[in-house]
């Protein structure tokens, strides 16, 4: 039961953390630019391990100690792991999904008499993101934004709860999950990015979501 209950949170962390988003635009811009990539991931990290800390310690423990509440949480959980499938099998038939990285500053050319320049002009290098900047806008992306914290502590605590005293299990397979996507695709970006660039790489993927969503669905609802 207890790695029933590691996979579960590791399969369905990694299905909603996965989906198209702008913390993930965030960690792919860094990725690709090799800024501040340390610090973007390790904010990623921790913010989702608190939050899904959160709502294992508070919803799930809410719900284990109300016994009728742990019906409720089984179903709407269900309900809205199966909503979230049936929206990644609608992008995956229909297309149009991509994962963009926010454009750079465009370099621009200053035409100047600079010695050691041979036609007299000298290239202007684009702006580096201060450390400051970067942190900013990642912690913003992470706290200020109601549907993930909503995913991540209501969401995963009510799945969570079903699991009962297995439930500290199903933290660390979803910290795990949160992790791994983090780390790989921080550091990763330069190798990614041609491939989730493509509208048929997340077609591919978000089937793929889809198809894990439904399976713990079913196998939430069977308990």
């Amino acid at each position: 039961m207890e790695l029933v209950a590691l996979l579960s949170g590791l399969g369905l962390c990694l299905g909603l953390i996965v989906s198209i988003g702008a913390q993930n635009a965030i960690v792919l811009r860094q990725g690709l630019r090799r800024e501040h990539v340390g610090l973007v991931v390790f904010v990623c990290v921790v913010s989702d391990a608190l939050l899904q800390t959160l709502g294992v310690a508070g919803v799930a423990t809410l719900v284990t100690a109300h016994p009728w509440l742990e019906v409720l949480a089984r179903w709407a959980g269900a309900a809205f792991i199966v909503g979230f499938a049936l929206l990644s099998a609608r992008r995956a038939w229909r297309g149009g999904g991509r994962l963009d990285a926010a454009p750079d500053d465009t370099p621009t050319d200053v035409s100047s008499s600079a010695a050691g320049s041979p036609d007299g002009s000298v290239l202007t290098r684009r702006p580096v993101s201060t450390r400051t900047a970067t942190l900013l806008t990642i912690l913003a992306v992470t706290w200020l934004n109601p549907h993930a914290i909503v995913e991540t502590t209501v969401v995963l605590g009510s799945v969570a709860a079903t699991h009962g005293e297995e439930r500290w299990f199903f933290l660390a397979g979803g910290i795990a999950g949160s992790t791994l996507w983090f780390v790989v695709f921080g550091y990763g970006a330069r190798y990614l990015a041609p491939l989730l660039r493509t509208e048929r790489a997340w077609r591919i993927l978000d089937g793929g979501i889809a198809a894990i969503m439904l399976v713990i669905a079913v196998t939430l609802v069977l308990g």
